[in-house]
Formats: C-alpha cells, structure tokens, sequence
C-alpha cells in the first residue's frame, strides 16, 4: 500500500502517506527513530540547498597556486579529503583538490611536492543552484557520484559548499564525533594558560582574562571562533594563531563531520609579540 501511494503525483498522497506512518507508529508498528526518518524525507522536498550548505564563510579553501605540498599540509591540518581551489578570489573556485590525488602524486613523484601546484593536481568542480532543492541534488550527487558541489548565487558568486553528508544529516539526523566530549567552556591550565571552547562569547573571555575587548572591533561576530576568522580572513584550522589584547590564541583540535574548531589554548605573550599565523 505504501508503494502504491509513493507512485501517485496528485490527490493528496503526501499527506495519506504521513497520515499513515503517523498511524503505524501510534499503534507500535513503526519505531521512532523510522518514524522520524520517513517524515524528514518528505521535508526534504521542500529544502532548499543555501538551506543545508555551508556558508562561504565557513569554508576551507586554498589557493591555486600553492604547492602540492602546502596543499597536502592544509588537507591534514584541516581533516578535510576535499578542498575547493580558488583562482583570483572565492567567486572564482577553478577546481576541487582531492587529498587522495595529492597523496598519491607525492607518493609517486616526491620531488612533485614542490615543483607541482595544487591546480596541476585538482578535479572540475560541480556547480549548483542555491535555490535548487535538496531532494534533487541529492539523486543528481547519487546518479553522478559527486561528493561535493560549490553552491552559487543568483549572481554566479560563491555562497558555499554542500556535501552529500549535508544533505544526509537532514534525514538522519547530525552526526556526532567521538570526540566532543562536552568539555567546559572555559578552564585554567596554569596561571598563564587556559583552554576555553571556540564558540565562548567574547565578552565572557575578557571577563576571564580581565582584559577590555571593544565589539565594535569585530562587527558581527560574538565568539572567539568569530574573531580568530575575522582576524585571518578565513577559517580557522588546527594551529592557527593569533594575539589578542597581550594573549596568544591558538586554534586547537576540530570537531564534527564539518571538521569546525572546537577548542582553543590561551597563552600569555610577553609584551610587543605578536602573531597571526594561518
């Protein structure tokens, strides 16, 4: 019966469906967590991609010519196995570097890893719509196995990224990482160093190292993962770095399928050093 209703395009078969598994599941014959699943699944139609995408400003990127090597580097430090490649700008993304590929080409050619560039080693990327809906970019990505695609504007300008994970988790549900251990946001190590999380307000972490931090410094931010990407200009990574009011932060270990900074160490700097290290 079921099958028959997921045929028919009109009359109302959406909402039969529902109606049904919302039956079997009060009488004990669909579990939950199925239960959950099938009523994502028909949401999914009405998702759009710059729903579901990762924004440009959270994206992870290098550019084209950087060497194989660096590209390699960047992979590691990021635990991303795919990294668009960017030309003049991040509206310009000319290719999508494949750890794998620059992994095998060192392995094969060692002396690549310096003469070669990361765009003599990337794939095409796939481009899609913003406003094209999930539900179909996911068939497209299965039919075509594209793991990745860079979502565009109206415009033709980069407005992120979507993986077919993305798209995934909208079904199932967020992916959680073994390692979010749900540590405190903010602890002291020594007199001299701390660990706090990356997405701890920056007004609670001038209170916590009685320093004065103007906001209006760094509009439209409010985290301490905030000011570390508008410090660098781009994503934080595992060992980026910065120095902020006589304290050196350092981006620690990446969390979550989506690979964000998760933590953070403070170190007290002497007066005058200063740093900002990708």
């Amino acid at each position: 019966m079921l099958s028959k209703f997921l045929r028919r395009k009109k009359g109302g078969a959406e909402e039969e469906i529902r109606n049904l598994v919302d039956q079997a599941h009060l009488e004990g014959l669909v579990p939950s967590d199925e239960h959950e699943m099938i009523h994502s699944v028909f949401e999914l139609g009405d998702t759009l991609v710059r729903e579901l995408m990762v924004p440009r400003t959270e994206m992870v990127w290098i550019e084209h010519d950087k060497s194989l090597r660096q590209g390699l580097s960047l992979a590691l430090r990021s635990g991303f196995s795919r990294i668009p490649v960017v030309g003049e700008d991040l509206d310009d993304i000319v290719g999508i570097a494949y750890v794998k590929d620059l992994a095998k080409r060192s392995h094969d050619h060692h002396e690549a890893e310096q003469t070669e560039s990361v765009e003599e080693n990337m794939r095409d990327a796939t481009f899609v719509p913003e406003i094209k809906m999930a539900s179909s970019l996911l068939r497209e990505m299965q039919r075509d196995q594209i793991h990745l695609a860079i979502v565009v504007d109206e415009y033709g300008g980069t407005a992120g990224l979507i993986t077919i994970e993305d798209i995934l988790e909208e079904i199932v549900g967020e992916i959680e990482d073994e390692f979010d251990d749900g540590d405190e946001q903010f602890e002291w190590i020594t007199s001299d160093k701390a660990r706090a999380e990356a997405n701890l307000h920056i007004e609670d972490l001038a209170s916590e190292l009685k320093v004065l931090i103007d906001l209006a410094e760094f509009e439209g931010v409010d985290t301490i993962g905030g000011v570390m990407a508008a410090t660098l200009g781009r994503v934080p990574i595992a060992g980026s770095t910065i120095t902020l009011r006589g304290w050196r932060i350092t981006a620690e270990r990446p969390i979550g399928r989506r690979r964000r900074i998760s933590s953070v160490i403070i170190e007290r700097v002497e007066e005058g050093e200063s740093s900002v290290e990708l």
